[in-house]
């Protein structure tokens, strides 16, 4: 059997290679233009404008998926998942009822008629929707009942049977006396509404384990299977969702996920990722705050279109028969949900995908009690999302390994993504920046070659052009703002438009700084092993 699990204490010396490949390749992107910049400013502005040209490129492609990706959530919206998932009991009369929409434009109707016909077909292969159970899995460390509470009630506002639901709340024991109260309130005021609310304690200082939401979703994941094996509930019958104590799913999450499990045939080898959108309180958030989540929203939307390059994130769902057969989630990492996806697929040794399911689990933007504090907390979460950089080693070392389960060519061009992701993500930022002071940097010579004083307007303008993504983004984000509360005036809209200025800065100061720190952690051995929880505080 492979072994899927991130090494402990010294690495070899070809991991630690990759280890420091994302952040020498980051950092050579940056010194190779500083060089050039003084060496050949002409070639400077060439490096500089075949990166804007292909970022231009890529942010037309975003801005035509993004549009794609808005339209198709609001028709999937929109289909009655509740109702199908019911046909789906008794799909050969089903079948024969829907004939006639076999050649049907609603959304999803066709696939959904050749579904029932092949569940009709081979009946035991497809599990009927009154046999299975959701085990949602919340992780709690010392939130207050004000951000848990609304998440479960969200549970009992979806249109799916709640008695269906076995509830597990995972709280940390090390934080057991701050959570205390969130429990007790979380008890009288839930006990009885799902088939069971459980609460199990991640045991503090377990040894090699860091200290993250991975080790906490895993023991309550391991508790559960005792669980569901004392009621005789058999595992393959048993999706397991993970949330965060401030994640809420849609209302018709539970029906649309169930009908997706039910018509995947391989659906024990294959992860359920919803579009995980940054909103619950968004209006309250400061502008910073405001503009990267919104940006991340929008990036999830794209990625549900692009199931490709869909990885595992924050929320999603597995098979909990799956999830016994490789012990749960990692222990070793601070980012258990991208690591998942790598962990899973060298599992099923490559016969591992996503599902995208066109439905949200709304989440907190990053607000603490303090501005300064939020902005700090904002850099910690940017940080720790940017150190699923460490996964290029371990993909690697599997990849590369004459030990290797699975094909060479599919995993290469998986790896090569992440790795070209994780370099975007640092770098090219920085360079376009960097390029921007380009007609300050060049030599008094240098300015009369027209060839070069043409490169640097080349660039300007294709910036211009590429301010179209923007728009998009911008206007697209207003659609998916929740409603504004009572207590902001209706002129305080105007900022969900006016905060876009602050992209440039966001960016640099966020993304790239947080990228360059977690890869620099990588290339020196300082490895991240404390998952700083997010501050959620919730204004009134």
């Amino acid at each position: 059997m492979t072994d899927i699990e991130i090494p402990l204490g010294k690495r070899s010396k070809l991991y630690r290679a990759f280890e420091i490949l994302p952040g020498a390749l980051s950092i050579a992107a940056v010194v190779v233009l500083i060089v050039l910049f003084f060496v050949s400013p002409l070639w400077a502005s060439i490096y500089v404008l075949i990166i804007v040209s292909i970022t231009f490129i890529r942010s037309l492609m975003l801005a035509y998926r993004t549009i794609q990706g808005r339209i198709v959530y609001e028709q999937s919206r929109n289909v009655d998942w509740a109702g199908w998932l019911q046909e789906l009991e008794d799909p050969v009369r089903s079948a024969e009822t829907r004939a006639g929409d076999l050649h049907s434009r609603q959304y999803g109707l066709h696939q959904h008629v050749l579904n029932l016909q092949e569940i009709s077909r081979l009946p035991e292969q497809y599990p009927k929707p009154s046999e299975l159970y959701h085990a949602v899995v919340v992780c709690l460390v010392d939130e207050s009942y004000d951000t848990l509470g609304p998440t479960l009630q969200s549970l009992l506002d979806n249109d799916y049977d709640p008695k269906r639901l076995i509830v597990t709340i995972a709280y940390e024991e090390r934080a057991a006396n701050a959570s205390q109260e969130t429990r007790r309130r979380i008890t009288e005021s839930f006990t009885g509404k799902f088939f069971d609310l459980l609460f199990y304690g991640h045991p503090a200082d377990v040894p090699n384990e860091v200290i993250g939401k991975g080790p906490n979703l895993s023991h309550a994941g391991r508790q559960l299977a005792g669980y569901l094996q004392e009621k005789q509930i058999p595992a393959r019958n048993v999706i397991m969702t993970e949330l965060d104590s401030d994640n809420r799913p849609e209302p018709k999450y539970f029906s649309y996920l169930s009908y997706a499990w039910i018509t995947t045939p391989d659906r024990q080898q294959v992860s359920f990722q919803p579009i995980c959108l940054f909103t619950n309180n968004i209006w309250d958030a400061p502008a910073p705050m405001r503009v990267i989540a919104t940006s991340n929203s929008l990036w999830n939307m794209i990625l549900s279109q692009r199931t490709y390059a869909l990885r595992n994130a924050a929320s999603h769902a597995q098979g909990m028969e799956a999830l016994i057969g490789m012990n749960f989630l990692s222990t070793r990492t601070i980012v258990e949900d991208a690591h998942q996806f790598w962990r899973s697929y060298l599992y099923f040794n490559g016969r591992y995908r996503m599902v995208s399911l066109r439905i949200s689990i709304g989440q907190d933007v990053v607000l603490s009690k303090t501005y300064w504090r939020t902005l700090r907390s904002q850099f910690i979460q940017t940080r720790r999302w940017a150190y699923s950089a460490a996964d290029i080693a371990f993909v690697a070392s599997h990849l590369f390994s004459r030990k290797r389960t699975v094909r060479f060519w599919p995993l290469f061009a998986r790896w090569m993504r992440l790795v070209n992701n994780t370099f975007t993500w640092a770098a090219i930022p920085v360079v376009i920046a960097l390029g921007g002071c380009l007609p300050w940097v060049l030599s008094a010579t240098a300015l009369r070659s027209l060839d070069i004083l043409q490169v640097p307007q080349a660039i300007t303008l294709v910036s211009r052009v590429a301010i179209i993504g923007l728009i998009v983004t911008m206007l697209t984000s207003l659609t998916l703002l929740p409603p504004r509360p009572d207590r902001y005036p209706k002129s305080y809209s105007l900022t969900m438009l006016l905060q876009w200025i602050l992209m440039p800065v966001t960016t640099l100061v966020y993304l790239c700084n947080g990228a360059y720190n977690a890869q620099i952690h990588l290339m020196l051995g300082r490895y991240l092993g404390h998952f700083e929880v997010t501050e959620k505080f919730v204004k009134k």
